[in-house]
């Protein structure tokens, strides 16, 4: 047996509420499995949580802050707060033991990266999206894109440098190693954990609605770059007894506006808005739709057009057939596995026709179903994927022992 002393410790960081990040959680179970020692410092709100807790053999470091850091606009005093933070949580990090920091997205990267270097320590950069191309420079302030600047110049110095690098999807892995002269990027997928998703029929008893209905769905964040506009125009293009739920949390007044434009394009009786569910629940409502849909446009950032985002897995597992837009690294999975269909264009009579052609074949519906629920058996599920992150650790420690925990409760975490 390996003495404990042996294991090596983790210091990770999430500029967010771990809690609710299934992918922080997950890598760090995975981790905690494959016998590291695991702390996360994350950020959470002062007097919700203790300053440090564990959670299934996780130690958890909270840097508290005021409620009004979590909804107050960006202003004068942005640069203050901001300031204090990435201070706090470098500390934070500094007083964790590890033997390697683990920094998520480039807000958890940079603390990531000085504690690193002052303990001189190996760092990995786990990138769960497009660094710093979430949004159209059209769409930045002058503050914000000189920000975006000198942040590109600090990671053109800083990623070379990470022991390892992580991303979600080929497209950025791509475009990582030629954007930061990398050898290697371990692409590691947002993919749940396996399980069999029995059919269910949550959502028409959720919203009434009679069991020859036909559900288009689409889960996850309402936000402006998911085109949900368009959803919502191209219902009055859909057959009767079809309905478009989008389920998932607002993000800011995205939610207010989707609902004008529902009742201005007259389509209340098509379009159904409901909030998200528990992330443990999420494959058992996805389960009740007939189709799950993406209308992310390719040409919004070059973020969306790469990424490859936690709905698709879900969708697959939970056995619904795919609509999405032409985003290459979903048409490969969909097209790979013939599990959907692509937009042949994101106009709202082609996405209408499109659904009504796909709801009009059930036999075709049911042969995509049972290819969504092969690859996630085969291929998609995080039992797999977990595999490279383990690959990854041992490749930088490969003298390294480890204990194995036999503490395998899974984590579950909120809806994203």
């Amino acid at each position: 047996m390996v003495e404990k002393h042996t294991r090596k410790k983790v210091g990770m960081h999430v500029l967010g509420t771990v809690i609710t990040d299934p992918r922080v959680l997950r890598e760090a179970a995975a981790l905690v499995e494959a016998g590291y020692d695991v702390s996360i410092v994350d950020i959470e709100e002062e007097g919700s949580h203790q300053r440090e807790e564990e959670l299934r053999g996780i130690n958890l470091q909270h840097v508290l802050m005021p409620p009004a850091f979590f909804t107050t606009r960006l202003d004068k005093w942005t640069l203050i707060r901001v300031s204090k933070l990435f201070v706090n949580t470098t500390l934070r990090l500094l007083q964790t033991q590890a033997d390697i920091y683990h920094g998520h997205e480039v807000s958890g990267l940079l603390p990531c990266y000085v504690a690193g270097a002052l303990r001189r320590k190996p760092v990995i950069f786990d990138a769960h999206e497009m660094p710093l191309e979430e949004r159209p420079i059209s769409e930045l302030g002058t503050s914000r894109r000189m920000l975006r600047q000198l942040l590109m110049v600090m990671l053109r110095y800083i990623v070379p440098r990470c022991a390892g690098v992580i991303t979600v999807s080929p497209p950025i892995v791509e475009e990582l190693i030629k954007r930061y002269r990398l050898s290697e990027v371990t692409l590691i997928r947002n993919v749940p954990p396996y399980r069999q998703v029995e059919k269910t029929n949550r959502l028409r008893e959720n919203l009434g609605l009679d069991s020859n209905v036909r559900i288009a769905l689409y889960q996850g964040y309402l936000q402006p770059n998911r085109g949900l506009d368009r959803l919502i125009r191209a219902a009055k293009y859909l057959e009767p007894n079809t309905v478009i739920v989008m389920m998932g949390k607002n993000r800011k007044t995205t939610q207010s506006q989707l609902e004008a434009l529902i009742a201005s394009e007259g389509v209340t009786d098509r379009v159904k808005i409901i909030p998200p569910v528990p992330y443990e629940e999420l494959l058992d409502w996805t389960s009740s739709a007939d189709i799950g849909l993406n209308v992310a446009s390719p040409t919004y950032s070059l973020n969306v057009k790469y990424f490859l985002p936690n709905k698709l897995f879900e969708y697959l597992m939970a056995g619904v057939p795919v609509l999405t837009s032409p985003l290459p690294a979903m048409v490969e999975v969909v097209k790979s596995h013939e599990a959907g269909q692509v937009l042949p264009s994101l106009e709202p009579e082609e996405i209408g026709t499109a659904i009504n052609a796909m709801l009009a074949d059930p036999a075709a519906l049911a042969q995509m179903s049972s290819n969504a629920l092969a690859a996630t058996r085969e291929e998609y599920n995080w039992e797999k994927e977990c595999e490279k992150l383990i690959a990854l650790y041992r490749s930088i420690f490969p003298d390294g022992a480890a204990e194995k925990s036999h503490d395998q409760t899974p984590i579950s975490a909120g809806s994203k």
